[in-house]
């Protein structure tokens, strides 16, 4: 299982919110560019970058941060925020994004997220599944939609997603351990259309220990995102190095 820190940007600072509340934001560091430098010194090849101004103001914004980032590391990154059109998907892979992230557009703007996945294929492609009681939530979460989660994420599997981020907002950033029920109907959900590729899911918020890892990738899970468990001295970075150096 791919172990994938996550940097949440606003105002170019390295900060984290609880359940996607901008009025709980907390700066960890000024500098993004250290903190994604001490993540590759312990081993860490991926990086989950997040420009939460972008989410607000609907376009990409910190793609400077995206840049400084990918050409001063070989962090692989994947990047979301506000990527909202043609131009913002140009601007991300020029700054350097291996992957992007389509969360509110995959629900808003169907026909556009889907011709993303045709032209840049599904290894470049993450959809954005972010639910509150398993309905779709977009626009930096500021707004739940009328989508349910599993069958959102079946429709964009018929479409050949492959990556899929869930992140049960109700346990975003509360260090309360994440939602391995809700990881596991996922993953018995999505496999049951005969022809369609095994989703690739990224679970995503509530990490709050390192005693959580196996049991996520027990149940299959193809990658973890770790945010606030890192900045808060929850899971040391040691943890993480030994960890990805026993998987290898």
């Amino acid at each position: 299982m791919r172990i994938i820190p996550a940097i949440d940007i606003i105002d170019g600072k390295c900060v984290r919110l609880s359940k996607g509340d901008y009025n709980t934001k907390k700066i960890y560091n000024e500098n993004p560019i250290e903190v994604a430098k001490q993540f590759e010194a312990y081993g860490i090849q991926y990086l989950h970058l997040v420009d939460l101004d972008g989410a607000k103001s609907k376009h990409i914004v910190n793609y400077k941060i995206l840049e400084e980032i990918a050409s001063k590391t070989s962090l692989k990154i994947d990047f979301g925020g506000g990527l909202k059109s043609n131009e913002d998907l140009r601007i991300a892979f020029e700054s350097g994004a291996q992957q992007i992230t389509g969360g509110s557009i995959a629900v808003k703007n169907k026909s556009l997220f889907s011709n993303w996945i045709q032209e840049y294929g599904s290894e470049k492609i993450i959809l954005g599944a972010d639910a509150n009681d398993e309905k779709i939530a977009v626009s930096g979460w500021q707004e739940d939609s009328e989508e349910n989660l599993i069958p959102f994420i079946q429709q964009y599997q018929e479409k050949g997603i492959q990556y899929v981020i869930c992140t049960d907002i109700s346990k975003d950033g509360m260090l309360e351990g994440p939602s391995f029920e809700l990881y596991k109907k996922i993953l018995t959900e999505t496999v049951t259309s005969s022809g369609v590729e095994k989703i690739k899911l990224i679970a995503s918020g509530g990490i709050s220990s390192f005693g959580e890892l196996p049991k996520l990738a027990e149940m299959g899970c193809e990658g973890t995102i770790i945010g606030k468990a890192i900045y808060e001295n929850r899971i040391s970075l040691k943890q993480l190095e030994s960890y990805i150096l026993e998987s290898h």
